[in-house]
């Protein structure tokens, strides 16, 4: 079963999320039942479900029908983590199944991901995560706990106060100046697509919206952008909105070796799909700080 968010809206401005699995008989009942507004869509080969929580739900229907799959995998589970504990200030049980609790960062939320069935709880501001999926939360958590440790408040700080005076804290400040300036160095022979999502190594999915002409200073900032050559010239971009990133048609290769050279190469599927989700969280925390 594969699930995803939509990046388009139903007709009242809600969210929406897509689920696809295997055509069966007794499955497309049960979700059915559990889905009644659930619209099956051609185009994407996948059923549409309404709702600012519908990912969720799917995954909690999801869930349950991996233990149909397996009817046992939940006991498993339970009896696998109270013969073998994970012992963990990050990691809780309740009646329902275990929880996550950490400091945030992207590399976190990208490796709990990979623990099938986790899911974020807005409400209680923690993952859970089923005790069918207990062997593969087992094979993930060294690489959870580790970046857990690394992201609490006083090893920021230790961090922060280790790199003062430093030549890494120097360029630290010259790379978040550099970003301020929305510009970025391309090749000249070689410029991508204005007005449109390419994917960057030193600043993601971005669009780029003019050709100023002029040349860069190799030499100035090199230490910043490793790779450029002398013929490179100045763009400037500015970061892709929610509806940029779903008109993109995305590449349907990955880059090769010359076009991460060259600095700029049209996103895949997946690294769109990416994008839009900051996009749209983006999107979110600007209208609710806005003013009504």
């Amino acid at each position: 079963m594969v699930v995803d968010d939509v990046e388009d809206e139903g007709p009242d401005g809600g969210d929406l999320a897509a689920v696809s699995f295997a055509f069966d008989r007794m499955t497309v009942q049960r979700f059915r039942e559990a889905f009644p507004r659930a619209r099956w869509s051609d185009r994407r080969k996948a059923w549409i479900v309404p709702g600012k929580t519908a990912r969720r739900r799917i995954d909690r229907w999801m869930a349950k029908e991996e233990s149909r799959a397996d009817p046992y995998a939940e006991a498993k589970g339970r009896d696998a983590f109270a013969f073998e504990p994970i012992l963990s200030p990050y990691l809780g049980v309740d009646k329902d199944g275990l929880r996550i609790t950490t400091p945030y960062s992207r590399k976190l939320v990208e490796e709990i991901r990979q623990v099938p069935f986790a899911r974020w709880d807005g409400e209680h501001k923690f993952w859970r995560v089923p005790f069918a999926s207990y062997d593969d939360l087992v094979s993930h958590w060294q690489a959870i706990e580790t970046e857990a440790q690394r992201c609490e408040p006083e090893e920021r700080r230790k961090r922060a106060e280790a790199r003062k005076g430093t030549e890494e804290e120097r360029t630290s400040r010259r790379r978040a100046a550099e970003r301020k300036r929305r510009r970025i160095p391309l090749p000249a022979d070689d410029l991508p697509p204005l007005d449109r999502p390419i994917a960057t190594i030193p600043y993601g999915i971005i669009v780029v919206a003019d050709i100023t002409g002029e040349m860069v200073e190799r030499e100035e900032i090199a230490d910043l952008y490793p790779g450029i050559a002398a013929d490179h010239i100045w763009g400037i971009w500015r970061t892709p909105s929610r509806d940029d990133l779903v008109q993109a048609w995305p590449s349907r290769t990955e880059p090769g070796d010359d076009e991460r050279q060259r600095g700029w190469w049209l996103p895949t599927l997946e690294e769109l799909r990416v994008a839009r989700r900051t996009a749209r969280a983006r999107e979110r925390r600007a209208t609710r700080q806005t003013p009504s």
